[in-house]
């Protein structure tokens, strides 16, 4: 997923690159007043600006999406690894009670054949 995210920031970083170079080449290269020239190339620039802005905070929703995913995951994980420990524990103290409580029965058995 982050690969796929990478090649795609890439390709839009790509493509603004070209639309102002192709954009500034027109401007320099069309004969129009200096006037109206830096005022495309005003515009040109806003909007560049306004598509890298959009681009650097889709990014930043990504990234913060893949962080809270992963925090809940990691939460599941560890309240699962929680549960398994409990059952674990409980299931280790009963064995141990129920073999406390067949050595009290041998050992009673013991004591009445030697009593």
């Amino acid at each position: 997923m982050a690969r796929r995210n990478n090649s795609g920031t890439l390709g839009a970083i790509m493509l603004i690159a070209g639309g102002i170079i192709g954009a500034g080449s027109a401007l320099l290269l069309a004969p129009q007043s200096g006037q109206r020239t830096r005022r495309q190339i005003s515009r040109s620039s806003r909007r560049a600006l306004s598509q890298a802005e959009e681009m650097v905070k889709e990014a930043a929703d990504s990234v913060s999406e893949v962080i809270d995913d992963l925090g809940d995951k990691t939460s599941d994980i560890f309240e699962r690894g929680g549960e398994v420990a409990e059952s674990w524990r409980n299931h280790l103290l009963e064995s141990l009670d129920q073999g406390q409580k067949n050595l009290e029965k041998q050992r009673k058995r013991l004591s009445e054949l030697w009593s």
